[in-house]
């Protein structure tokens, strides 16, 4: 089951880079508060590597990589800050961020899209390393709910 969970999440950021592409010539380097992750295709490849060379999360819900020299990169070091810094590490705190991002579909932007993203990728990463089957399912639910975002903002686009 979480292996199945997993794949779904992995093939979602396969659609995503897919979809990325078609908007990454009208993209801009964000100046918001913290780096931007993807600006271009090679960026969303870089980030599928990161994912298939695997993740850890540690006994405080930080997240690392299991590949070092992939860590150590730029693009590397910008993800494991914003995953670690950006994207909340309990279930209630999750579903305020999934409160915000639902209620701010209408002005749904880069920082929006990558927070959603981080967002999948740690939620699919609990659902596999929790141990009680409550947790796991809390964890489950915010997966599902962040997927539905997904896809209502891949609708609108």
């Amino acid at each position: 089951m979480q292996r199945v969970q997993l794949a779904r999440v992995l093939l979602c950021l396969v659609v995503f880079r897919d979809l990325w592409h078609t908007y990454s010539d009208t993209l801009a380097i964000s100046q918001g508060k913290h780096p931007t992750l993807i600006t271009t295709v090679r960026d969303a490849n870089l980030l599928y590597e990161f994912l298939l060379s695997g993740l850890v999360i540690d006994e405080d819900n930080n997240v690392g990589m299991r590949d070092q020299e992939m860590a150590s990169m730029r693009q590397g070091r910008v993800f494991l800050s914003l995953i670690n810094d950006d994207i909340p590490k309990t279930v209630p705190a999750m579903e305020e961020l999934l409160v915000m991002l639902e209620e701010e579909a209408q002005s749904f932007n880069q920082d929006h899209f990558e927070t959603l993203i981080l967002g999948i990728i740690y939620s699919a990463y609990q659902v596999r390393e929790k141990r009680q089957e409550s947790q796991q399912h809390a964890w489950a639910g915010v997966l599902g709910r962040l997927a539905n975002v997904t896809l209502v903002q891949l609708r609108k686009s």
